[in-house]
């Protein structure tokens, strides 16, 4: 009787592990098929994410070989959007963050469509030039007795094409200001007893097929009697321009990237005792060999 006592009460403990056992089995099933359905969709969205990049770096890649050569004038942006290309690859790869994938392929895309944009101003740029050289070339060909004329036609082109480089200056103030005492405001002023410095400003405009980087701007300022305002007669406050060596009043770096940019020079009285002289003051612009603006002022 006893040990059929035992032997039932080592069936139920038996009968319990078991149920314990298969408890066990079936929440760590359950956990190894939530992490593969999980595994699964994040590889599908990637998946996908890989695709999109594939699609967009293949366009890329088609853009730049049907505009050939002009592509070698944005190597620089094409370098970004390659890096920028390669990040999203690995994070890809790495099974990083969706969201964080996501947004930097909307970023490079917008970058890809600023490239086209840019390089679609190019080629329109191009094609013109191109036009007006064929036409000339045409027109030689039908005109042989017109050699002269033709020659001169290519001159003129040509210099229609360099003038297409020249950047140009415009909505240039000269504004003659004073500090306040707190010595961090300005104030306009048009006596010229009042005046301390002279604040230039201008805007270099939008040129697309302008050579990027940094371009030394020159101001001369004239006063009424025509001498020009210089910070000394050395060499070294001089700039050459049309062949000639002129004295400048100011000079500034300027960070230019085909794309407006908005620049402001001060002119500051070397003796604050000196006052200035009355009358009207011309303000000239000069960059690269070119006069690209002009602006006046006048103290009473």
């Amino acid at each position: 009787m006893e040990n059929t006592k035992k032997l039932r009460t080592i069936i139920i403990i038996e009968a319990i592990v078991i149920i314990i056992l298969a408890l066990l089995l079936i929440t760590q099933t359950s956990r190894v098929n939530t992490i593969i359905v999980q595994q699964q969709e994040t590889s599908s969205l990637n998946t996908g994410l890989k695709t999109e990049l594939d699609s967009l770096m293949k366009e890329h890649t088609k853009i730049k070989e049907e505009y050939g050569s002009l592509s070698n004038k944005l190597t620089s942006k094409d370098s970004l959007i390659q890096a920028d290309a390669m990040e999203i690859e690995k994070l890809i790869s790495t099974q990083a963050d969706y969201n964080k994938i996501k947004k930097k392929l909307s970023l490079l895309r917008n970058m890809t469509q600023g490239y086209i944009s840019q390089i679609d101003s190019l080629y329109r740029v191009n094609k013109q030039l191109n036009e007006e050289n064929t036409f000339i070339k045409g027109e030689f060909s039908k005109e042989k007795d017109k050699t002269q004329l033709l020659v001169k036609d290519k001159d003129e082109l040509t210099e229609k094409v360099n003038m297409a480089a020249v950047l140009k200056a415009y909505n240039v103030t000269a504004q003659p200001i004073r500090m306040k005492s707190s010595g961090k405001k300005e104030e306009a002023v048009d006596k010229a007893r009042r005046v301390e410095k002279i604040k230039i400003c201008f805007t270099l405009a939008e040129n697309p097929v302008a050579k990027p980087g940094n371009r030394s701007v020159f101001i001369r300022i004239a006063r009424p009697d025509n001498k020009i305002v210089t910070l000394g007669s050395d060499e070294v406050y001089s700039f050459m321009y049309k062949g000639q060596r002129l004295q400048y009043s100011i000079k500034k770096e300027v960070d230019y990237q085909n794309a407006a940019v908005n620049v402001c020079m001060y002119w500051e009285k070397q003796n604050p005792k000196d006052e200035a002289m009355k009358g009207v003051y011309k303000v000239n612009v000069f960059l690269e060999d070119n006069e690209i603006g002009q602006g006046q002022f006048e103290l009473k």
